[in-house]
């Protein structure tokens, strides 16, 4: 069921892409149940994509309800090979300014509450995380963000919180002293999940505010993120438009593509048949 070898997630604000044909939707069905709405199957500038709203059209899930697991099942059962995820953030850093883009290469998990792994019910994994960002994809939309005039940063660690609610300046104040350079509650577990599935995953983090650490700023407020997220969304879909047919022409040599070559550790002769058969799409070349 090989849809398009690229993926696209939109985060706040961006729901859905200027410049999207849409060829048509598909409902995937998955053993972790629903994704967060149908994938839109489409081109971009006649390069056949799939696009996913991460929040659901409307923006009806908070960061906490997402299925994470159904929404990277999903693209990895319509044959994306490569993810290009766009999600809003606060900076922690003076110099990353309100539309600012940074694409990090580092995350640091503060969720609770979230399920982040294929793995379980009799058949156990352990991929290295250690370099969670594909740094070939994450260095193509970096450059098509500089091709674009956005203001750019390279690298750089994004924390990601539970919400929904944003920091206390307690929090903030720890995080800016870890060194962290944005904050944001979703693309930890997309990163996870996504070098579980083999799939490359690179993330747009659009910087919407300086959470609530900025001393001369004010504490964040619903009504300045939504300011900055419509400005960052047109700036993203730039981006996407201007990387995507360099990524279509891409060729898989990174680790990514064998992240499971060495991390199932369980014994495939008592794999139980139902877990092989519901995540097919991801080990299946390997216990099969």
């Amino acid at each position: 069921m090989s849809e398009a070898r690229i993926g696209i997630i939109g985060g706040s604000g961006l729901y859905e892409m200027e410049g999207l044909k849409l060829l048509h939707e598909k409902v995937v069905a998955t053993p972790f149940g629903e994704p967060s709405d149908p994938y839109v199957v489409g081109e971009v500038d006649g390069v056949r994509v799939v696009f996913l709203a991460r929040h659901g059209k409307g923006h009806r899930f908070m960061p906490s309800e997402i299925n994470f697991r159904a929404n990277i099942y999903g693209l990895k059962a319509l044959g994306v090979e490569m993810i290009l995820s766009a999600s809003a953030v606060g900076s922690m850093k003076e110099d990353c300014h309100p539309t600012d883009i940074v694409f990090p290469k580092q995350f640091i998990d503060r969720t609770r509450h979230r399920p982040d792994t294929f793995f379980g019910n009799g058949l156990v994994g352990h991929v290295s995380f250690a370099d969670p960002i594909c740094n070939e994809l994450s260095d193509i939309l970096a450059d098509s963000s500089e091709a674009v005039g956005a203001r750019t940063h390279r690298g750089g660690t994004y924390l990601c919180m539970e919400g929904p609610q944003f920091s206390t300046r307690a929090e903030s104040l720890l995080y800016r002293s870890w060194g962290v350079d944005v904050i944001g509650m979703t693309n930890l577990q997309e990163a996870k999940l996504a070098r579980e599935a083999e799939i490359c995953y690179a993330t747009m983090a659009l910087v919407t505010d300086y959470d609530c650490w900025h001393e001369t700023e004010e504490a964040v407020s619903v009504e300045t993120v939504v300011e900055y997220l419509h400005k960052n969304a047109k700036t993203a879909t730039k981006i996407i438009r201007d990387a995507v047919s360099k990524v279509a022409k891409r060729e898989r040599q990174c680790a990514c593509e064998s992240a499971l070559r060495f991390a199932l550790l369980s014994d495939p002769a008592r794999v139980p048949a139902a877990v092989k058969r519901d995540l097919a799409p991801i080990v299946g070349r390997y216990l099969n």
